[in-house]
């Protein structure tokens, strides 16, 4: 009995915390889920280039209650100009999965470590959810050392807006010169287009769930509220 209560302590320390700051302990209780989760690994960061299409129908979709989302999907887009103009572009996705990274701090660890000065960096982050204050902090820091540096966020759902702490966060995010905005159905539709895994040889349209525009409303008059 002692062992099982151990066992299901480390889980629990194992397992990720989710968006809404409660942690999922559903799994506990099933000895092979409980298995699986001491068994990962305690620092892994997902990449890729095309994420599955349930995750993006899950994780993206942006509902006002976040249950059960408990992992940040960051879409980027790069693009580097140098002086003479000439540009260099490169996409692709994170998922912080037992991390002890965030995605967005992730981002700057393993796709853009360093900068160079003699080159210009445009980048735009899809986000299934805003960053919490701890990835603000990061990020204001990067954007305060970087000037060569402009960086474009859309979020899916903002993450626990209502804490004074992560609206603090996301005005010291625009002080710093970060644009932040709300995901709307087209750009939903790009990331679905762009870093979405299709059919091979097909492609399938986009379908917007019923309730996507509406959603979208809710959260930029919440994000309008904050940063006002």
């Amino acid at each position: 009995m002692a062992q099982k209560d151990e066992a299901t302590e480390a889980a629990a320390a194992a397992a990720p915390a989710s968006q809404n700051g409660e942690e999922d302990l559903d799994d506990l209780a099933d000895p092979e889920k409980l298995k699986e989760l001491i068994e990962l690994p305690p620092f892994e960061i997902v990449k890729g280039e095309r994420l599955p299409v349930n995750f993006f129908k899950f994780q993206f979709r942006n509902v006002e209650y976040s249950s059960g989302r408990n992992k940040t999907f960051l879409c980027y887009v790069v693009e580097v100009q140098s002086k003479g103009g000439q540009v260099q572009a490169s996409r692709g996705y994170l998922e912080d999965e037992h991390a002890a990274a965030h995605a967005e701090e992730a981002f700057f660890n393993t796709v853009l470590p360093a900068f160079d000065p003699a080159l210009r960096y445009n980048v735009t982050w899809y986000v299934s959810s805003s960053p919490c204050a701890a990835c603000a902090d990061r990020i204001i820091k990067t954007l305060g050392k970087t000037k060569n540096l402009r960086l474009l966020i859309l979020v899916g759902r903002l993450f626990m807006w209502e804490e004074p702490e992560i609206q603090a966060a996301l005005r010291k995010l625009k002080e710093a010169g970060c644009r932040l905005r709300i995901m709307k159905p087209q750009d939903f539709e790009y990331v679905w287009q762009n870093f979405v895994e299709q059919e091979e040889g097909e492609s399938k349209a986009f379908e917007p769930w019923e309730d996507i525009q509406e959603n979208f409303l809710y959260y930029e008059e919440k994000l309008a509220d904050v940063l006002k």
